[in-house]
């Protein structure tokens, strides 16, 4: 079955780049007038196994958003947002609220680094601090949508995700990957979620650096 999901994952992508194109220069053409260049975030995220690839995305923030906003000192959260970031760009607060700056990711499915469904790729700083459990997610590919995105996506902290993530690992099935892609389609348009501290990851960050 899981060999199916691959095929069709890499299928439908493919269709979904040749229909979308209009799309896809269009977004381009207005990142590029509006934020110049460059048009794409691209960062080293953790597929299937842990092993790093190179997830693409629209860029909704200034260049160096990371760095931007350790010299600015606005949160001890090295990945995280705040409550209206100044590190996003009009247009790409538009982008994320309609989450459209996840598109280039289709590309990603297309090479076989990600499915459309399943956990969200996260960053190595964080998967180096996995817990064997938090390491289960990444016994799939990771996905432009998840089960944690429909069922309370941004409003999570990252243990229910991780909780959530490991029920889908548990109980995945091709229906359920329908379900979910349903799912994501009711809910894609949406206002601006709430911001919440990842203390998680902040505490793990300190003890990483023996802090």
């Amino acid at each position: 079955m899981r060999v199916v999901k691959d095929v069709v994952d890499r299928v439908v992508a493919v269709l979904a780049v040749v229909l979308l194109s209009p799309v896809l220069v269009g977004i381009s053409i207005w990142i590029l007038v509006s934020m110049g260049r460059p048009i794409f975030f691209v960062q080293e995220r953790a597929g299937r196994g842990g092993r790093p690839f190179r997830m693409w995305k629209f860029r909704t923030m200034v260049n160096d958003a990371i760095g931007v906003g350790q010299r600015m000192g606005l949160t001890d959260d090295p990945f995280g947002l705040v409550e209206n970031d100044p590190r996003i760009t009009r247009a790409g607060a538009f982008l994320r609220r309609t989450s459209l700056d996840e598109l280039p990711q289709l590309f990603n499915i297309v090479r076989g680094h990600m499915s459309a469904v399943g956990p969200r790729p996260d960053v190595l700083p964080q998967v180096a601090n996995y817990s064997p459990a938090d390491a289960e997610r990444l016994a799939v590919k990771p996905g432009i949508t998840g089960w944690a995105q429909v069922n309370g996506r941004d409003n999570l902290s990252w243990p229910e995700r991780f909780e959530l993530d490991r029920w889908y690992v548990r109980n995945w099935s091709l229906w359920l990957d329908l379900r979910i892609v349903w799912m994501t389609f009711t809910t894609l348009s949406r206002d601006e979620p709430p911001v919440l501290v990842d203390e998680l990851n902040i505490k793990r960050l300190r003890g990483a650096d023996g802090a």
